[in-house]
């Protein structure tokens, strides 16, 4: 009797126990926002998107306090705003689909499979870093531009088609061969898949953050583009000036060392 009434209570002072599905729920939600702030951020679509979330605040609280005409203009133009949004973020559902649809289907293969394949491969992989390396350092003090993509588990079948597949072994002269000047391959980007170069000459989308320095060219703004759309990584090498720059997560560091170079090639092979 003492239980029923305590929920009793609960139930009108407006509190219910949590559920671990109420959790869950939160959490689906968090990741949800999370996923589509990744895609929006930096875009001009992000502040459109402000503007419509601001613009639903505002309904709710002309309709509390009930003004009507307003209420009434808010609710015309709500009953036809899920048409126009689909129509100004056709590109990020899209993106925010594909995305979604990598990080479930694309990842396949269980752990054990991919801790076993590592470890067979893990001498071999030394040699691949190094001609990465040295092609990269290479390219670096020749001021020749690349941009080089580790897609790691993902199959970016939709950048592959935009450019010349190769299925190639990693390695320096191949590398330098592709971004050199007169290559007719030379001005996309390449991808690294599973330690062999799946393709080059690619199309990326291009970044539209308003925050890069203007000394960022349309080859970091590519790399950095891709990174904000899927979890892969990118190298970038500067045909200006020879800086070398990573992109991860659309964020994208610049002037990189020797050592910082190494590092990150190291962690992005497979």
């Amino acid at each position: 009797m003492l239980a029923d009434s305590s929920w009793l209570f609960l139930v009108k002072i407006g509190f219910l126990p949590v559920r671990i599905w109420d959790i869950l729920d939160i959490l689906i939600v968090g990741y949800l926002m999370y996923q589509i702030y990744r895609l929006l951020k930096g875009n001009i679509a992000f502040n459109i998107l402000i503007g419509v979330v601001m613009l639903f605040f505002t309904w709710e609280l002309v309709k509390q306090l009930e003004m009507v005409v307003l209420e009434t203009a808010l609710e015309r133009f709500a009953s036809v705003g899920v048409i126009i949004i689909a129509i100004i973020f056709q590109q990020e559902i899209r993106r925010f689909l594909l995305l979604l649809g990598n990080t479930t289907l694309k990842q396949r293969g269980n752990f054990l499979g991919r801790l076993l394949d590592r470890n067979i491969q893990k001498d071999g992989n030394q040699g691949i870093q190094t001609a990465l390396l040295q092609a990269v350092q290479r390219m670096s003090k020749k001021k020749i531009g690349a941009l080089i993509v580790f897609t790691k588990d993902i199959e970016l079948n939709a950048i592959i088609d935009t450019g010349v597949t190769l299925d190639a072994l990693i390695s320096q002269n191949l590398i330098e061969s592709i971004f050199a000047k007169t290559s007719p391959l030379h001005d996309g980007a390449m991808l690294i898949h599973k330690n062999r170069i799946v393709a080059a000459s690619c199309i990326l989308p291009v970044s539209e953050n308003m925050d890069l320095p203007t000394s960022a060219g349309l080859r970091h703004r590519a790399g950095l583009g891709l990174t904000e759309r899927f979890e892969v990584s990118a190298l970038i090498v500067s045909e200006e000036n020879g800086y070398i720059s990573f992109a991860k997560d659309g964020l994208l560091r610049r002037k990189l060392t020797e050592e910082e170079t190494a590092q990150i090639i190291k962690a992005e092979l497979v």
